[in-house]
């Protein structure tokens, strides 16, 4: 199994060389903007797969820019948020978290190909207001994506992200999202 997953990891990196500079961007692009929605999961963290949904939705726009990560390709976005809740399930009123959030992020491409990535990412950021499932205004959010680009301006993306408060307080039930979503490069 070792060996496999030794010979998976230099595949897909050689891949890595078909691909423009920047993966997250098409060619000669500097800017990008971004929208995706998620369904919510009612689990602490995003791995393993998610459990029961949860009536609890997300809608984020991002504004990027190209950069690097420890050598890798990336893009460092601003994120607005709106997080929208409706009805009870297991235990919540979802619409008490209905709240607006603001982030900065940094996602980089572990692998990728000609017209595709794969990669992880990492923000902070503040939500409008405290609440019973999390403590805090202070949010720290963690991303799983993989994408295609369509073309150099258009690529559509798997994402799942999960926002939680870092265990500031005690108050640390966490968010988490698995969603779809696309980028316009220009």
């Amino acid at each position: 199994m070792k060996f496999i997953l030794v010979f998976l990891g230099i595949f897909l990196t050689s891949l890595s060389s078909w691909a423009n500079d920047n993966p997250f961007f098409g060619k000669d692009m500097k800017q990008s903007y971004g929208f995706n929605t998620g369904f919510g999961v009612d689990t602490g963290f995003i791995v393993p797969p998610p459990g029961p949904f949860v009536p609890f939705t997300i809608m984020n726009f991002q504004y990027s820019m190209p950069n690097t990560f420890f050598e890798l390709p990336g893009r460092q976005s601003i994120n607005f948020a709106q997080t929208l809740g409706w009805g009870e399930d297991r235990g919540w009123d979802w619409e008490d978290f209905s709240i607006p959030i603001i982030y900065l992020s940094e996602d980089f491409a572990f692998f990728w190909g000609k017209d595709w990535y794969v990669g992880s990412g990492l923000g902070i950021g503040f939500q409008a207001h405290q609440n019973d499932r999390i403590g805090s205004k202070l949010l720290f959010q963690f991303k799983l994506l993989a994408g295609y680009r369509f073309s150099d301006k258009w690529a559509g993306e798997f994402i799942i992200q999960h926002f939680s408060n870092g265990s500031t307080t005690d108050q640390n039930n966490s968010y988490a999202f698995y969603g779809l979503g696309f980028t316009y490069s220009f």
